[in-house]
């Protein structure tokens, strides 16, 4: 064999020693054996009770990709007794994200449902004194309907604000070995005045983390967070 041959061969050995060692091969997830998305987020607290529902603008299809996306969805409306606002809450979350099965973000996937964006940026909403949720808030505009959304995901323990901090969260996931689920909160108010929405669903989201059970919220927000309410006594 020739020496150049052996130099070749040597370099796609390493080459396939190297994908193989970057592979992602631990899973690593914050949702513990047997539990669900649908019971970790209260069906009522305070003065909010809610109702389940299917079709929050993308509805999940046996066999369509948000099927393969996710594990579990979570479609609710929440009413307020004393006022009569609503919010609605889709919860999706996937336990593996991987460069084929991601988060789907909102900007990306309400025009895709005949919606035109716009008043995208980012928003940090807060829960506690010192602890706030990276979030996106977003109008989604058809031509009979108007909302206003305030959304965050989880990816791990990152929260990423946009599609790009996204994807370099999992690669960093991935040079790690690791393979992590993923969590999509968003909550929504229908109607023309989003600046009210907007208020609403900022005075929503805090008591809703705080209604979780200490334990889980790190599935809804990270571990640092969650540790940050309880060392906070909340």
């Amino acid at each position: 064999m020739k020496r150049r041959d052996i130099l070749i061969g040597s370099a796609c050995f390493a080459a396939a020693a190297s994908a193989y060692a970057l592979e992602p091969r631990r899973h690593v997830s914050l949702m513990r054996a047997g539990q669900r998305i649908d019971t970790i987020i209260p069906r009522q607290f305070d003065e909010w009770a809610s109702q389940d529902v299917s079709d929050l603008v993308a509805p999940t299809i046996e066999g369509s990709l948000a099927s393969k996306l996710y594990n579990e969805t979570v479609g609710r409306v929440y009413t307020n007794a004393g006022s009569g606002a609503q919010v609605m809450l889709l919860a999706a979350h996937g336990d593996t994200q991987s460069d084929d099965l991601q988060l789907h973000r909102p900007e990306i996937c309400y025009p895709a449902f005949g919606f035109s964006i716009s008043d995208s940026h980012i928003n940090y909403v807060d829960v506690f004194a010192h602890v706030s949720i990276p979030s996106r808030q977003l109008v989604a505009d058809a031509p009979d309907r108007r909302e206003s959304i305030i959304y965050w995901s989880r990816l791990g323990e990152s929260l990423p604000l946009d599609r790009k901090e996204q994807q370099l969260d999992r690669m960093a996931a991935a040079l790690r070995g690791d393979i992590v689920d993923g969590l999509l909160v968003r909550l929504s108010i229908l109607g023309t005045d989003a600046k009210a929405a907007f208020r609403t669903i900022e005075g929503f989201i805090p008591r809703l983390v705080m209604a979780v059970a200490t334990p889980d919220r790190a599935i809804l927000i990270g571990s640092a967070r969650a540790a940050d309410l309880a060392a906070a006594g909340v």
